[in-house]
């Protein structure tokens, strides 16, 4: 069980966070492809993931990855920066920007967890080479594009109602109604006014310490919440947002493609839609299932259109939707006052 212990004045510094956070989502949901957990409810994800994995130049560097995030257990606090506050790339950033001192330091007490020979990727990313950091964040993007980006419109439906349930607690009664909310998830108690308990693997108590706390939804996280080990760093603690089962293939019956589809088609619409955060033509590819030459031929013609912007940022060539893009897809059907692309706009995306 987890304790939650609120000393004075905690309430007042409780943050939610706006969404779910682009690294959280990453690391849980290849521990989740690894552990089998909840196989009604994320199986169909795991067999389109195993089938893209295959295809994809990808299955290597992800099993490569995986004894960083074991399926079980502690996985370091470094490859989870965010708190809901960082796009995938800031967030990325961040990871190979880890001083090495608390790479080894982390990386040992995951060694220490596994009782087994510590595997080559593990030792290569503690000696903070920077080919070593280069290839932990390249596949932690490529594998976001491929296992997380492409069921973005279900995780921010998902998200977006559960923090409308937080923001009307918070406007009827305040942080106090707002802390009682989450005592309404399954094992959740709020004992009295001052600790808030959580189903956990272990017995822990998380004491603030007059720091802020901030709740994180999580698609990907199951069964119990999570908070970060080193308890020097920010408070944040990500709780599982529970998809019903069949959410998958329910959003594949209930929609072929994003509702612009129609307009500008079906590939360049879904590539508009993973466009929720920056990502390179590779990315996209993966993500998309597409070869990459197909997707820098969209991204083009996207761009030409107005609806995507491209910039060159380092060594990276970066992919953004614009405001019009957005508003296109914001767009429930042909005609409405969100779907008044130019003409022009509409003519290129023809071709």
């Amino acid at each position: 069980m987890l304790q939650v212990d609120f000393d004075r004045g905690a309430l007042a510094r409780l943050r939610v966070a706006r969404g779910t956070d682009a690294l959280w989502e990453t690391v849980l949901s290849l521990q989740l492809l690894q552990n089998g957990q909840e196989s009604l409810t994320y199986g169909p994800w795991r067999r389109e993931v195993r089938r893209a994995l295959r295809r994809s130049q990808l299955a290597d560097d992800v099993r490569a990855l995986m004894p960083l995030c074991p399926a079980v257990g502690y996985f370091p606090d470094f490859l989870t920066p965010g708190h809901g506050d960082l796009g995938l790339e800031d967030a990325v950033d961040r990871v190979q920007s880890t001083p090495r001192r608390r790479l080894v330091a982390e990386l040992t007490r995951l060694g220490a967890q596994s009782h087994r020979p510590v595997p080559r990727s593990v030792r290569w990313v503690a000696t903070g080479e920077s080919a070593a950091l280069r290839w932990l964040g390249g596949t932690l993007r490529r594998y976001h594009a491929l296992a997380v980006a492409p069921y973005l419109s279900v995780i921010h439906a998902r998200a977006g109602e559960d923090r409308a349930r937080r923001a009307e607690a918070a406007l009827a009664g305040g942080a106090e109604a707002l802390l009682g909310s989450y005592a309404e998830l399954p094992g959740w108690r709020r004992p009295d006014g001052t600790r808030l308990t959580a189903p956990y693997p272990e017995s822990r108590v998380l004491r603030l310490g007059g720091r802020p706390l901030t709740l994180v939804p999580a698609f990907f996280c199951v069964r119990t919440p999570l908070a970060l080990v080193d308890e020097s760093l920010p408070h944040v603690l990500v709780h599982p947002l529970d998809p019903e089962p069949g959410w998958l293939p329910r959003s594949r019956a209930g929609a072929a493609g994003p509702s612009v589809a129609q307009l500008i088609g079906t590939s360049r619409a879904w590539m508009l839609e993973s466009l929720e955060a920056p990502m390179t033509t590779t990315a996209l590819a993966g993500a998309l299932r597409l070869a990459p030459s197909t997707a820098s031929r969209h991204a083009a013609v996207l761009r030409e259109a107005g609806l995507v912007s491209t910039r060159r940022e380092g060594n990276r060539v970066l992919h953004r939707r614009t405001a019009l893009g957005s508003a296109l897809l914001e767009a429930q059907q042909v005609g409405t006052p969100g779907s008044q692309a130019s003409a022009t706009s509409m003519k290129m995306l023809e071709t």
